[in-house]
């Protein structure tokens, strides 16, 4: 570290890295703070109800001292296992665990309540305990993250992603357990719903009526899971929800694209925002309309808040800290992940089904840590496309792809399906599918669920709200695509429109 010019110290920026090590400081002792350790016990001696307010806080592991962490093991099992608390009684259990002696024996107990002459900041010892136990296993952790820096075979991703995951536990081990009485909790409730019936909310609309209506929008720390099968338009619908957010609610959005370049991406949001033919976008044959229209969109676009990462392979710790940065530099509303199949593991080791229900469990943690929706797209199994003829192809929570914990960690989990991808032109026209696709919340944890009707243009990878276009217009649509197919353009396109 070096001081800058108010004195205070500063540490050496990422050009300094070929400083020499100051293996001094791994040298130091801990931090430890032991009268804090004794004055946690001695509170608990005088007072045994004290246990209650202190377990919340530490745990055995967390104390430096050996003897003091014996003896506040013992304390809470004894209290577990419904025995009182004294000085005597304390004596006798250490006694017959055969600990008495290691841990100073029957002087080193009676100085511990000597020490304590009330009970009222047993809590401030107790976090001072567990404020110098984080910092040992920081220390701890960075040590490991030292040692194997220096390993000859070491990768620097794996390294990095590795480290940034340790650290992660740490900090998720420093959360405290909060219990708030009824009343507190009623406040807060009523805070919100009178926020709500002055038409002030929480949730994010989506852009989409019915699903803003069912969901009241996508709430801070949710996670939602948008599956589908490929080619049924999950990123295209993604991307709208995206526009929408950050171009007309202009909310800092991330969108982390591990499947399409950050160039595809543009294109789709410019074709949908713009109502530009794609094939033409793709084919040169933009008229002089169409080519204001793409001037105009990319002026609208160009002003929002949206961040696009297409870096191929991210893990959660990548994401996590991409995330973070956003968030402290520009208050980041919203986060999309295409596609959660896609996301790096962090343990290459384990197996397919536990590495999805880490990522899935670890997005929600980052939702709650970031105070944002997530919304994470999700491949369904084949078994989506072997339903009966009468009930059609429509997906199911069972078909979410390789792990149920992404339906147990969701918070919504909603399809988006198009039946006409299943049958011809010709068929699909006959029987009113074409143009036509489901947005299904099958999940919704503090809601109800259905099904909700939307209008697909393909040619403009877009989703519409059925009253966003007259009858007219919708026949005007299937028409263009009958002109779009004469040119090569396909509503059933396997993959140019997912």
């Amino acid at each position: 570290m070096k001081a800058d010019n108010s004195g205070r110290k500063s540490y050496k920026k990422r050009g300094d890295a070929g400083a020499p090590l100051d293996t001094a400081l791994i040298d130091r002792v801990p931090p430890h703070d032991l009268e804090a350790e004794r004055g946690v016990i001695g509170a608990m001696l005088l007072d045994p109800l004290v246990c209650d307010d202190v377990v919340i806080l530490v745990s055995a592991g967390d104390f430096y001292s050996d003897a003091n962490r014996r003896i506040f093991r013992q304390m809470i099992e004894m209290r577990n296992d419904g025995i009182g608390i004294d000085l005597l009684l304390l004596r006798a259990r250490l006694e017959q665990t055969e600990e008495l002696e290691a841990v100073g024996g029957e002087g080193y107990l009676a100085e511990l309540v000597l020490n304590v002459h009330v009970t009222a900041h047993a809590a401030h010892y107790a976090n001072i305990v567990r404020d110098k136990a984080t910092l040992r296993q920081l220390i701890h952790t960075s040590a490991g993250i030292l040692r194997d820096s220096y390993e000859p075979e070491a990768q620097t991703k794996e390294l990095l992603n590795r480290a940034a995951q340790d650290i992660f536990e740490v900090c998720e081990a420093r959360t405290t357990n909060q219990v708030f009485d009824i009343k507190t909790v009623m406040l807060e409730t009523f805070t919100q719903i009178d926020a709500r019936l002055e038409g002030h909310t929480d949730g994010i609309a989506t852009g989409f009526t019915e699903l803003d209506s069912m969901t009241g929008g996508m709430h801070p720390s949710e996670l939602i899971i948008l599956a589908a099968r490929p080619s049924m338009g999950k990123t295209a619908l993604a991307l709208n929800i995206t526009d929408h957010v950050a171009v007309v609610q202009k909310m800092p959005t991330l969108f982390v694209s591990l499947e399409m370049q950050r160039i595809e991406l543009a294109q789709r949001l410019l074709c949908s925002r713009g109502r530009i033919d794609s094939n033409k976008f793709r084919g040169q044959f933009m008229s002089k309309e169409d080519r204001g229209r793409l001037v105009e969109a990319s002026n609208v676009l160009g002003e929002s808040p949206l961040f696009i990462d297409d870096s191929p392979g991210r893990s959660i710790a990548e994401i996590a800290a991409v995330g973070r940065r956003l968030k402290r530099q520009y208050d980041l509303r919203f986060l999309v992940v295409d596609y959660l199949g896609l996301i790096e593991p962090d343990n290459m080791l384990d197996s397919r089904q536990e590495q999805v229900a880490k990522m899935a469990r670890r997005l929600k943690g980052l939702a709650r840590e970031l105070h944002v929706p997530i919304l994470c797209l999700a491949q369904l199994n084949r078994q989506a496309e072997q339903g009966k003829e009468r009930e059609g192809h429509r997906p199911k929570l069972s078909h979410l792809r390789e792990s149920g914990a992404i339906e147990q960690d969701a918070d919504v989990v909603l399809f988006v399906h198009r039946e006409e991808r299943y049958v011809s032109r010709e068929e699909a026209e006959e029987k009113g599918l074409l143009g036509k696709a489901e947005l299904m919340v099958a999940k919704q944890r503090q809601g109800a669920i259905g099904d909700i009707d939307l209008l697909w243009r393909g040619e403009h990878t877009l989703f519409l709200n059925p009253q966003e276009r007259s009858l007219e217009e919708f026949t005007e649509f299937t028409s263009h695509a009958s002109y779009s197919s004469d040119v090569g353009y396909d509503a059933n396109d396997a993959d140019d429109f997912d």
